[in-house]
């Protein structure tokens, strides 16, 4: 049987809250959503928070709270996901889309200046497959940052933690998110005097946009049991990079030294062909996916101008299966191919 790329860590116990939330009939919001968002302030040290059905909500409530001007610019990154773009522009603003370094797959201070100068009023900062960038650099550029830590969530950066570098960031739920709820997002105001503009929003909020008990119980217990999911990708990633380092590919470095990178998945940038490498994982077994197939460089690539960085990458980046189940077997098994890869 094939190793799939990607793999939800739901064990017994996630299960469990799940079916307890079903039994009592609390589907919609209410106090599983409010025992999460309790958790979440406890785990990200944030002011406040508020749970809705999806990360595109989060961001138009996130972009309204920021209170810019109708039509303003709003600069995300080329690999960002496509429901970004899409997020912005229907909430009525205007998107620059940025390139990225080749080094780390992210934005740099350089970048998001040059993009302040064609206009650019705010940044969405989606720290993607687990990067986190070099956070002071863009800080002092004085824009809002939006941070997206759906897949950065438990990285570090000088002992902060990421989610609590931006005016706000959105905690995504997905499928394919670091803690998954099956759907949904968490917006948290990390500090007080900006939550109390987003706190305004969030109790005028329709109950159709809140996330319902049943996503919030599966999300509660898996930002319960995130240090042991981190601790169990942690050692992968370590086993799989002394294997990778024998070959001609690389992986992300961290764009600050005192940055501690989330483990995400295990992103590979190819230095030849990714049909010949799939193909080679393919006849062990292993199955593997472009890094960025869901990405704006992707599925709006006609909008993306001279982003070059982030087109090659596109082409040449593949994520190997790295999640907590896939157990110590799978996982050397995996480490012996990337050990080898042509």
């Amino acid at each position: 049987m094939a190793i799939e790329t990607f793999s939800p860590t739901i064990r017994r116990r996630e299960m469990d809250a799940v079916l307890t939330c079903m039994v009592e009939e609390k589907l919609g919001p209410g106090e599983l959503n409010a025992r999460l968002i309790q958790q979440v302030k406890e785990s990200f040290g944030v002011s406040g928070a508020f749970a809705v059905r999806s990360p595109a909500i989060a961001l138009k409530y996130a972009l309204r709270a920021l209170a810019l001007e109708n039509g303003a610019s709003v600069m995300i990154s080329a690999l960002a996901p496509a429901w970004q773009y899409s997020a912005v522009t229907e909430a009525g603003f205007t998107c620059i889309i940025l390139d990225v370094s080749a080094d780390t797959g992210l934005v740099t201070a350089e970048i998001v200046e040059k993009g302040m100068r064609e206009g650019g009023r705010a940044l969405v900062l989606h720290e993607t497959l687990g990067q986190l960038p070099d956070f002071q650099s863009l800080l002092e550029l004085n824009v809002p940052i939006i941070e997206d830590i759906s897949q950065s969530a438990g990285g570090t950066e000088g002992g902060k933690k990421a989610g609590t570098f931006g005016i706000f960031s959105i905690l995504g739920l997905e499928e394919r998110d670091m803690l998954t709820a099956g759907g949904g997002a968490v917006l948290m105001g990390p500090q007080s005097r900006n939550w109390s503009v987003l706190h305004k929003l969030a109790e005028a909020a329709l109950s159709t946009d809140l996330l319902p008990d049943i996503n919030a119980a599966l999300a509660y217990v898996q930002l319960k049991e995130s240090g042991r999911n981190e601790q169990i990708r942690k050692e992968m990633y370590e086993m799989y990079l002394r294997a990778l380092m024998q070959g001609r590919h690389k992986t992300f470095s961290a764009a600050a030294e005192d940055a501690v990178c989330a483990v995400y998945s295990f992103p590979v940038v190819l230095s030849g062909s990714f049909k010949d490498v799939k193909q080679y994982a393919q006849k062990k077994d292993i199955t593997i996916q472009p890094a960025y197939e869901n990405a704006v460089v992707s599925v709006f690539n006609n909008l993306c101008g001279d982003c070059r960085e982030a087109d090659s990458l596109y082409l040449r980046c593949a994520l190997f299966p790295l999640y907590p189940r896939l157990g110590s077997a799978k996982a050397q098994k995996i480490a012996k191919v990337l050990a080898t890869l042509p």
